[in-house]
């Protein structure tokens, strides 16, 4: 099965591909009445796949669903007719509900010829020849001076996006192509991108199931169908698809499988080292090697073992499908920090692939300039400022909108945004974050759910916050140690100690304070980091961390950056599917994004004081940069904009991951601890694998 055409039935292309259609998520325990064809080709091509796009409603794009989706943009237009009322139905599908098909009845076209052969002449009618989905024009250049004959075939019909649903078969399915005859004779054909395979068979078995669904479905209605075939549009070519009594059990069975799994409201585990996680756009949401290296040092053994193909040589068990001895992983015992284990004899056998991209090619855009107007002109954002002019920034090419301060933006500008999922962040002209604008929120309403029945849950939110405040202080022991130029051994002890101490908390409480005494002594050697010009100016001498407001320009850059990353903590956790206002560690408060707090604690030291580091003492931000004034300090618009350009910098810089070993930036760091979040949440791993540099 190619994952290019997952997005067949969402809304047509746009600058930004949309989520996946109206697709509902499954209530937990709850059986659904009707399974999608495509759910058919999911199931048994990749389950965890099939519950994730289907049962949880998750889709991302890549570029072989954007080609799918462009080779099924003439399929997706609803036309054509079916043929008439067919004879009545058997009354093993009574129940189902009338033919889909639209009123305007469209006659049928040739099919693409096949390279090297001739098209068929139309002896019938006198009209172009065209495949379908080229252009009409083409001319009919049967010359004969004999009359036409009278038609000896029944006039043919064809309709596009026919939606069939049978309640005896439990089965739903949109079909691109439906080709027939007056005397209910159909047959469907499903339009898929690429070449067909070599095999003899000439598709794969979850493709040729989705066509067998389909076949059903047509037989349900009446219509005589015995076979199908497939488009692949980079071949040009179609294929015709046997239906057979064996084909028909497999159909039937991955319906029964697929009902099954949605029934049991678990995730399926993922596939090991799989080659069709290869190209799968949904393997940043699935992470399945990331999962199974974590649930290994976890001491669980592998579930998704594939089984081996008829050729295959059998494996045992303890061998991974790439022959590598899982032993002495599975008998790692975790302790209190599992996560430590990496590294030990037998965890460097695993690789962990870098399946996803490692940079984000999407950027985010800033407005500052106070009084700027912000319009849509096409599939372009125009920004037009007092004094930076007129601006332009592609849709396509944009994650995220920033305001700060008086900045207006057009109702059509911000209803494009939210169509293509770009959110709206809004800030004080300060910097102060206020809160976003967004799309249609993650359709994971199990996660959802998981997440709401853990904060309710004193002992999980004691044990997640425990990792978020020891990986903040061991952090922030790194950074000293790698920046001061003579640390304090005192401090390190300290903060160490404090590590261990924060580890064995016995409430949130006590989990608070001592937060607070490793702030105290991390913040009391922060300006030994400082160097050169920022050294000698004296004028980023503090007495400790102070807000609301600033009290010096140390604080104010500090204050700032800490609400960029807790914007980009709010922005990756709506994508995510988390409810950024609900956390474990900040209780939930009015207007305060506590589970974005949350994740960013280990993250303040690498991104944000690292962020502010690096500008004072490169010089990016000086002395003459601030507004002082008695009621606090602030910094001057231009400051501001090399800040921010600082610390996107900082977000697209790679790092080597200190679990999974692969080199992503800090950007999409924060979506993958996000998302193992949730796997905890949902029970499929026992802890929150901290992310701790050394």
């Amino acid at each position: 099965m190619g994952a290019e055409d997952r997005a067949k039935e969402s809304d047509p292309p746009r600058a930004k591909a949309l989520p996946l259609g109206p697709v509902a998520p499954m209530a937990r325990g709850l059986p659904p009445e009707l399974v999608p064809a495509r759910m058919v080709n999911e199931v048994l091509y990749c389950e965890r796949l099939m519950y994730l796009e289907w049962s949880q409603s998750e889709f991302a794009d890549n570029h072989f669903t954007a080609e799918g989706r462009f080779s099924h943009r003439r399929a997706d237009a609803p036309g054509g007719a079916l043929p008439p009322e067919p004879q009545p139905a058997p009354a093993r599908a009574r129940d189902a509900g009338p033919p889909a098909a639209a009123p305007k009845p469209e006659p049928e076209r040739e099919p693409e010829p096949e390279p090297g052969t001739e098209p068929k002449r139309a002896k019938r009618l006198k009209r172009p020849i065209e495949a379908d989905g080229a252009k009409d024009g083409a001319k009919d250049d049967d010359t004969s001076d004999e009359p036409e004959a009278e038609p000896e075939e029944p006039i043919p019909y064809k309709a596009r996006s026919v939606w069939l649903s049978s309640e005896a078969l439990g089965l739903t399915a949109k079909i691109d192509i439906v080709e027939g005859d007056s005397t209910g004779r159909v047959t469907p054909i499903e339009y898929k991108r690429g070449h067909p395979p070599d095999l003899p068979e000439r598709a794969y078995l979850p493709e040729r199931a989705q066509l067998c669904a389909q076949v059903l479905l047509l037989r349900a209605h009446g219509y005589s169908c015995t076979d199908a075939e497939i488009y692949f549009a980079g071949a040009r070519q179609r294929v015709p698809i046997a239906i057979d009594a064996a084909l028909e059990a497999t159909t039937l069975a991955a319906v029964t499988r697929a009902r099954e799994l949605a029934t049991a409201a678990a995730l399926p585990a993922p596939l090991v080292d799989s080659p069709k996680c290869n190209g799968c756009s949904l393997v940043g949401i699935c992470l399945p090697d990331e999962v199974n290296l974590l649930r290994l040092l976890e001491g669980k053994p592998l579930e998704a073992l594939e089984a081996p193909g008829p050729d295959e040589p059998q494996t045992p068990s303890n061998v991974d499908a790439r022959g590598v001895d899982l032993a002495p992983l599975l008998e790692l015992t975790p302790d209190a920090d599992p996560w430590g284990l990496y590294g030990k004899e037998g965890a460097e056998d695993l690789e962990i692939r870098r399946l996803h991209p490692a940079r984000d090619d999407e950027l985010p855009l800033y407005v500052q300039d106070q009084g700027a107007r912000i319009a849509l002109s096409g599939d372009r954002l125009l920004v037009t400022g007092r004094k930076t002019g007129r601006l332009e920034a592609r849709l396509p090419n944009t994650s995220q909108v920033c305001l700060l301060g008086n900045v207006q933006i057009t109702t059509q500008a911000l209803r494009a945004l939210l169509e293509r999922g770009i959110p709206v962040s809004f800030f004080s002209s300060g910097g102060w974050y206020y809160g976003r604008a967004t799309g249609l929120d993650s359709k994971n309403i199990e996660l959802r759910s998981a997440q709401h029945r853990a904060a309710a849950d004193p002992g999980v939110c004691l044990d997640l916050a425990r990792g978020f405040v020891v990986s903040k202080i061991k952090n922030c022991r790194t950074l000293l140690r790698r920046n001061a130029d003579a640390p304090d051994p005192v401090v390190l002890f300290e903060l160490d100690q404090l590590a261990r101490k924060a580890a064995a908390a016995e409430s949130l409480a006590a989990l608070l304070g001592i937060e607070g005494s490793a702030a105290r002594v991390y913040f009391g050697a922060f300006t030994g980091m400082l160097k050169g010009g920022a050294v000698q100016a004296g004028a980023f001498d503090w007495n400790g961390r102070n807000r609301r407001p600033p009290k010096d320009p140390l604080n104010a850059l500090l204050s700032f950056a800490y609400s960029l990353l807790v914007k980009d903590f709010a922005v990756t956790l709506g994508a995510v599917g988390l409810d950024a206002m609900l956390g474990f560690f900040h209780q939930p408060r009015f207007g305060r994004p506590a589970l974005a707090l949350d994740l960013m604690e280990e993250f303040r030291p690498l991104v944000a004081d690292s962020t502010v580091l690096g500008a004072l003492n490169t010089g990016v931000v000086c002395e003459g940069d601030f507004l002082i004034s008695p009621a606090g300090v602030a910094i001057h618009a231009p400051a501001r904009r090399r800040l921010i350009h600082a610390h996107e910098r900082r977000m697209d810089q790679l790092v080597s991951h200190p679990v999974f070993g692969y080199r992503i930036s800090y950007r999409r760091v924060l979506e993958v601890q996000a998302r193992l979040l949730g796997r905890v949440l949902l029970g499929e791993l026992a802890a929150y694998p901290p992310f701790r540099t050394r």
